[in-house]
């Protein structure tokens, strides 16, 4: 069973189901209103248990009705949660989301995630020291980030950065990621890269990057130079939320097996995700996953 620590946000989503999306300052009557736990790190953490890892959960919540729900959330699911704080004061975070087909519409406020601190991180220096990989996105602060990346680095473990939502990050973080796992959008942003094709990007950090792109899949230059493409599961799809998340917690679950063989479980499991409604909800386990990999053998 692999070790996984996931450093990063934890949310409540906020899902509005609508035949389409709403034009600026018009008032849409919506089908369907839900909550879903959420945050890109927290679903992390839920998708890499389901697929049989072990997951210690470094992140923040606020002192009111989300936080408590969110924690306890995490514990059902067999999420290790002793390095989820409490913030005093601060609401947690949410995500607003609008559904309409299988496209979103997405608004995060941060709330108790941008509460999360480098001491917080140093804190839980023994679970990142004994993990097989970790897994970190940008929405808590980039100096957490930043922090996460050394500590990994200072014990030699791999650390995958899903750069979400994306921003120019400084070459002395990019230097000590394992893995980056943009999407092409994503990439551009990251490397400051404008219009250039994304294999050129790509080639700029050859080994690091594994890049989504939807159905299309995903796209990955090794460290000799050799361009990979695991292509796309079809599937009927339902809700989208959530299937990034997904990719990345199976990408660091099967990391072991090698990243070609990551990216086919990531692709697999990121197809699964989007044929059920929620970030979470959607998110498989492992003994679907392999009878999905399978029929499509």
């Amino acid at each position: 069973m692999p070790k996984v620590v996931v450093v990063g946000s934890i949310n409540m989503d906020l899902v509005a189901l609508a035949s389409r999306f709403p034009e600026p300052g018009e008032t849409l009557s919506g089908e369907r209103f839900a909550t879903f736990a959420g945050g890109k790190g927290a679903n992390q953490a839920v998708a890499a248990r389901r697929l049989g890892a072990e997951v210690t959960m470094v992140g923040c919540v606020g002192d009111d009705l989300f936080g408590r729900d969110l924690k306890a959330g995490l514990e059902r699911e067999g999420v290790e949660t002793r390095h989820v704080h409490t913030a005093e004061g601060t609401a947690s975070g949410v995500a607003c989301i609008t559904v309409s087909g299988a496209e979103n519409h997405i608004i995060v406020i941060p709330g108790a995630n941008h509460r999360l601190t480098v001491a917080d991180v140093e804190a839980a220096e023994a679970e990142i020291a004994a993990a097989d990989v970790v897994l970190t996105q940008l929405e808590v602060p980039l100096a957490v980030v930043e922090a996460t990346a050394s500590v990994a680095r200072r014990h030699g473990v791999p650390l995958i950065l899903n750069p979400a939502p994306a921003t120019a990050l400084p070459a002395e973080l990019l230097a000590k990621v394992s893995y980056l796992t943009p999407n092409e959008h994503e990439l551009s942003i990251v490397l400051d890269a404008g219009d250039t094709p994304f294999p050129d990007m790509m080639a700029r950090l050859p080994g690091q990057v594994v890049m989504t792109k939807g159905a299309h899949g995903a796209y990955h230059v090794d460290a000799q130079g050799a361009f990979v493409h695991q292509p796309g599961f079809a599937v009927d799809a339902v809700d989208t939320t959530g299937a990034g998340d997904t990719f990345n917690a199976a990408f660091a679950t099967y990391l072991g097996e090698g990243a070609a063989a990551a990216m086919r479980y990531a692709c697999a499991a990121a197809a699964l995700s989007v044929t059920r409604l929620g970030a979470q909800g959607g998110m498989p386990h492992a003994d679907e996953l392999a009878a999905f990999i399978k029929d499509k053998a």
